[in-house]
C-alpha cells in the first residue's frame, strides 16, 4: 500500500504521517491489535510509521498472520513472508503472473493467494522459503483472479469475466459452487459477512449485490443488489466503481468506498444506508476496520480510472467511528389498528 500526504479535511479522521507516495493498493488492521497496519507497518494510535517492507515490483495486497508477521503479493508474481520486528521478508512462492491477493486463513493455517495468472494457490507458511517446499496446491480459475474472501472454511474467489467460485477449504479439488455474478459489470471486491451466511460483491457500475450461500429457494429469495456510489445531474446518472468493502466486526454492517470519493456505511438486512462522511479527496481505494470496530483506515488514493492525470495527493486517514454510524436502527412496527 502506499500514498502521499495531504491536508486532513475536515471531519476525515487523523491523517497518517510519512504515508507512501505512489497510489495505495490495500489497507489492513491486525487481527490481533486495534492499531497495527501493513506492509509499511503503523502503529495507528501513535501515529507512528514502525516498519517499510520494499518490493521490487508494486504491491497489490497484503495481510497479517499475526502481530508480529504478515504477507505480501506483488506485481513481480512474489509472495512474500514478512517479519516485523527484525523488517527481514523472504519469498514464500511465486505464480506465474502478477500475484493480486493474499489472505491468511486461521482455520486452515494456510496462506491463500490469487493471481492474474488464473490460479489460487494454498501454502504452508511453516514451510521453509521455496515454492517447492511451502506450495499445498494449485487450483485453476476461469479467469484472471481480482478478489477473495474467507470466512471460516469458507474461500470466494471472484475473477474476471464476473465467475464466482466458491470453496470449502478442506476439500479445495473442485469448487464448492460455481457462479456468475448478480452484477452485469466487471467485479471489483468481494467480502464475505462475518456471520458466514454469504457475501457482498461489489462492481465498476457503482452497484453492490448480497449474495447467500444457502442454494435453498427460501435463502435465495433474500438477495438482492442495490445502486451505490452514483449521482444525478441534469437527469444524467453518473456512476462511480465501488473499490472497497469493509465489513463492521460487531454490528455486521458494512462500509463501502468508491472512486467518488466517498465512504457509505450501510445495514444490509433492513437495506439502507446509515451513514455517509464527508467527501475526500481522492476515490477511495482501500477500507479496513479495526478489530473492535472502533476505527476505520480510509485510503484516498486516485486509482487511474480516468488514466494518467493530475490528481490530489494519496493519503491515508484513520476515523473514530461512532455507534451511530455502524449500529443497525431498531425497525419500528406500526402500531395496531
Amino acid at each position: 500500500m502506499s500514498a502521499a500526504a495531504a491536508p486532513a479535511a475536515m471531519g476525515s479522521g487523523k491523517e497518517l504521517a510519512n504515508p507512501p507516495a505512489d497510489g495505495i493498493s490495500k489497507l489492513r488492521f491486525s487481527d490481533h491489535s486495534n492499531n497495527l497496519l501493513t506492509v509499511r507497518l503503523y502503529d495507528a494510535d501513535a501515529n507512528v510509521l514502525k516498519g517499510e517492507f520494499v518490493h521490487p515490483g508494486a504491491v497489490l495486497d497484503c495481510c497479517f498472520h499475526d502481530d508480529s508477521s504478515g504477507f505480501s503479493a506483488g506485481a513481480d508474481h512474489t509472495v512474500r513472508r514478512l517479519v516485523f520486528s527484525s523488517a527481514k521478508e523472504d519469498v514464500l512462492g511465486r505464480h506465474d503472473g502478477p500475484v493480486r491477493c493474499v489472505e491468511y486463513s486461521y482455520a486452515a493455517g494456510q496462506v491463500i493467494t490469487g493471481s492474474w495468472d488464473k490460479t489460487v494457490k494454498c501454502w504452508d507458511p511453516r514451510g521453509v522459503s521455496g515454492p517447492e517446499r511451502t506450495l499445498v496446491g494449485t487450483y485453476t480459475q476461469p479467469e484472471r483472479v481480482y478478489s477473495l474472501s474467507l470466512v471460516g472454511n469458507r474461500l470466494v474467489v471472484a475473477t474476471a469475466g464476473r465467475h464466482v467460485n466458491i470453496y470449502d477449504l478442506r476439500n479445495m479439488s473442485q469448487p464448492e459452487q460455481k457462479r456468475d455474478s448478480s452484477l452485469k459489470y466487471q467485479t471489483r471486491c468481494v467480502r464475505c459477512f462475518p456471520n458466514g451466511t454469504g457475501y457482498a460483491l461489489s462492481s465498476v457500475e457503482g452497484r453492490v449485490s448480497m449474495e447467500f450461500f444457502d442454494l435453498s429457494e427460501s435463502a435465495q429469495s433474500k438477495k438482492y443488489a442495490f445502486k451505490c456510489h452514483r449521482k444525478s445531474e441534469a437527469g444524467r446518472d453518473t456512476v462511480y466503481p465501488v473499490n472497497a468493502i469493509a465489513f463492521h466486526p460487531i454490528y455486521g454492517t458494512f462500509a463501502t468506498g468508491g472512486c467518488d470519493g466517498f465512504v457509505n456505511v450501510w445495514d444490509g438486512i433492513n437495506k439502507k444506508r446509515l451513514y455517509q462522511y464527508s467527501k475526500y479527496t481522492s476515490s477511495i481505494a482501500a477500507l479496513s476496520f479495526s478489530k473492535d470496530g472502533h476505527l476505520l483506515a480510509v485510503a484516498s488514493s486516485y486509482t487511474y480510472e480516468e488514466g494518467e492525470k493530475s490528481h490530489e495527493p494519496d493519503a491515508i486517514f484513520i476515523r473514530t467511528v461512532n455507534e451511530v454510524e455502524v449500529k443497525p436502527k431498531p425497525k419500528v412496527l406500526a402500531a395496531p389498528q
